[in-house]
This record gives C-alpha cells, structure tokens and sequence, in this order.
C-alpha cells in the first residue's frame, strides 16, 4: 500500500481513533499542543503549591489538571475548560483551597486566562454551588420525573424540527422553567450574602462542570463520610470519625447522582435552545441510572475483582456480564471482562469488550475504579484490545508482566 494512502476504519473505529487522538496530548504530556499557554498555566498552579494541596482522590494540582483534561475531551470551550483549570482558585462554596487571593489576585489570573474566563472562575468560586445544584434542583425531580421529562423533551424538539409545533405549556417545560426561569437563579453570595443573578446559561456551565469534577475525585472514601449506603449522594450521613482515609478504594456510588445532573443539564439546553457541548457520558446525558442498580454493578464487579482468583474464570464472567447489565456506562468492568475472554482464548469477544470498555473510558476522561490512574486504565485498555485484534495471550505470568507498549 502506498505510504500516502489512508486507513479506513469502521464508523465504531472511527469513533475510537477520533477519542485516542484528543487523549493523546494529555497521555504523553504533550500539553502545548492542546494549547500553547498550558503548561505554563500549570507551571504557575505548581508554583503557588497547588500541588502541596491534598484534594480528595490526590492533590489539588492533579484534580485541576483532570478537571481540565475531562473539560477538553468533552469540547468545552476554552473559557469553561480554563474555569475548570481554576476552578476553586478563589476556594469555593465544597472546599477551602484559595490559592489566590479574591481581593488581590483577580487581576493576575485574569492576566492569565483572559477576562471571560476569570470571570466564570470567580462566579464559581462565590456561587453556593451545593445547594444551587442539588437543594434549588435535584432534589425537586425523582429519577421517574427526569426519564419522563427527557422522553418528553425529545418529542418536543422532534415536533418542532419536522412539524413546527412549539408548546410553551408542555410540564416538562414548565418543571425547569419555575425552577429555572428565563431570567436565571438569584443565589447568596458564599461569603458576602449578596444576591448574585446566576443565568441559565451559567447553571448548565456548573452542572457540566460538576459533573467532570464528581467524577474525578469520588470514590468509595466520600461514601462512607456521607452514609451513601442508598447511592443517591444526597450527603445527608456525618461519619467523619469512621471517614479514613483512602479506604478501601472501592469505586464510588455517585453515578446514580451524576446521570441526574446529565438528565437535567440535556432538559436546561433543549428548554433554552442554547449550543452547549453534551458530555457524552450516560450516553450523551440521556440516560439515568438507576441508584439501586448502581450499587449492585459496583458490587457485582468488587467480587470479580476481589475474589476472582478464588472463584474461578466462570464465576468471574457471570459477576461481570451482571454487572455491565445493570451499569452499562463504565468501561473498567468490560476491560476485566475483556481480560477474560483472552484467558479463555475467545479473542473475538475479548475485542468486543476491550474496545467497548476503552471507549468508554475514553468518553470519561476519569476512571471508575480509581485504584489505578486514568492513564494506566487506558495503557491497559490498549494492550487488551491489541492482543485480543492478535488472538493471543500469555500463558505464563511473566508473560503478562512483559506486555507493555502499544503505539
């Protein structure tokens, strides 16, 4: 084939390879390709100790970084994705980590980022983000509520392109707009009690926004803090004596939460006709998840993982072929599986599932199961999915310690 020639892949391929090269500036640290003033952004977090900063999951520098990274792989525009880089560089209505000063450093970071994103930074640093997103919104919809109203939704705008009918009356409508209006959300100011006019526009931003950092920096340490035993993230519990620090590593209940903030941010772009970026998680925010099922695909793939080499190859595949079943939106119980179809020599279904599951992390930008890293998920993704498009795999376990690089 001629050196000039282009590779053809199928739509799903397409898709993939499309993923992997927006990760790919972030997996080799190749940040000025992504934008040339970045990694001096990032130089100037580090030297104002950001990465001293713990921060949940790490330290602060790293969650910035991801929180940017997910903001990215998502399309954000550049002001959102930078929002995302400082996020909570003023502190914020969650955390304490003011690594500028409000009163004196506005001017320095809008130096750095440009005027429209400092001031998308310092809103969110001063908006009671907790309980505009979940006490002023979440929590008045049941997860019944948002499927009917996304469904609902759906056919309106499907109604408005092919027939031209636009009804202003429809309940969904109404739902969002009494506790959205038009005009946008009076909230207080965290630290002044001033009124502060928070559009539409700006609260789909922040739910956007705090869909990528929850999914960055929760795992099963806030469950146990929180009392998040029902998966619904609620933060009702105060386990701070028993809250130890990281725990057991166990992915988090906080997708049920998460697909609700999708549901609602698809209802806030549709109402207000607005183009927004749609995060493709939760297939493109159009799909809750159910709390209980939550947590029974987490424990489902928590046994074949932990007990698997006790129960066996079979045991293993049934625990997790249950549980991509009940959560079909992460990739790391398809990567497992994936693995052991190799094992098993069933190469075909092991690409099936390697690929599916590297997709899906990729769609992510964060993982799931944060024992590992968003990029050791991906390096081993890609190692399954190439051994399985090879129809092999190690019969030895120095065999599996020498996989390692895929281009």
């Amino acid at each position: 084939m001629p050196s000039s020639s282009v590779v053809s892949f199928p739509p799903s391929q397409q898709h993939l390879q499309t993923l992997l090269g927006s990760a790919r500036p972030f997996l080799r640290g190749e940040l000025e390709s992504v934008d040339p003033k970045l990694p001096a952004l990032v130089a100037v977090l580090r030297s104002v100790g950001a990465g001293e900063c713990w921060h949940k999951h790490g330290s602060f520098l790293e969650h910035l970084v991801d929180m940017y990274k997910i903001l990215k792989l998502w399309n954000a525009p550049d002001c959102v994705a930078l929002c995302g880089l400082f996020h909570s560089a003023y502190s914020n209505s969650y955390v304490n980590l003011a690594i500028f000063d409000p009163s004196t450093g506005r001017d320095t970071v809008c130096d750095l980022v440009g005027e429209a994103a400092e001031r998308l930074i310092h809103l969110f640093c001063i908006v009671p983000r907790q309980p505009l997103i979940h006490d002023d919104l979440l929590f008045h919809y049941t997860d019944q509520d948002l499927v009917e109203h996304l469904k609902h939704s759906e056919n309106s705008l499907r109604n408005a392109k092919e027939k031209g009918v636009f009804n202003r009356d429809e309940c969904w409508r109404k739902k969002l707009q009494s506790l959205v209006p038009a005009e946008g959300i009076v909230v207080k100011h965290i630290k002044t009690g001033e009124d502060v006019l928070v559009s539409r526009r700006v609260v789909a931003t922040f739910l956007l926004m705090t869909i990528a950092d929850f999914s960055d920096q929760l795992f099963g340490f806030q469950d146990t803090l929180f009392d998040n035993s029902d998966g619904r993230l609620e933060f009702s519990g105060n386990n701070y004596a028993l809250g130890l620090w990281p725990g057991d590593g166990k992915p988090g209940l906080w997708m049920n939460s998460l697909s609700r903030m999708g549901a609602l941010y698809s209802l806030i772009v549709r109402e207000e006709e607005i183009e927004l970026v749609i995060p493709p998680v939760f297939e493109n925010c159009t799909k809750v998840l159910d709390a209980e099922e939550q947590i029974v695909a987490r424990d489902l793939y928590w046994e074949a993982v932990c007990e698997g080499s006790k129960v066996g190859l079979e045991r293993v595949e049934e625990l997790l072929l249950r549980c991509v079943e009940k959560n079909p939106f992460i990739g790391e119980p398809h990567l497992v599986l994936g693995q052991v179809y190799l094992a098993k020599g069933r190469f075909h279904e092991a690409e099936t599932e390697a690929e599916k599951g590297l997709r899906l992390m990729l769609e992510w930008g964060s993982p799931w199961d944060k024992r590992m890293s968003w990029e050791g998920w991906i390096a081993w993704a890609r190692v399954l999915l190439m051994k399985a498009k090879e129809s092999s795999w190690p019969q030895t376990s120095w065999g599996i310690l020498n996989l390692g690089l895929v281009r």
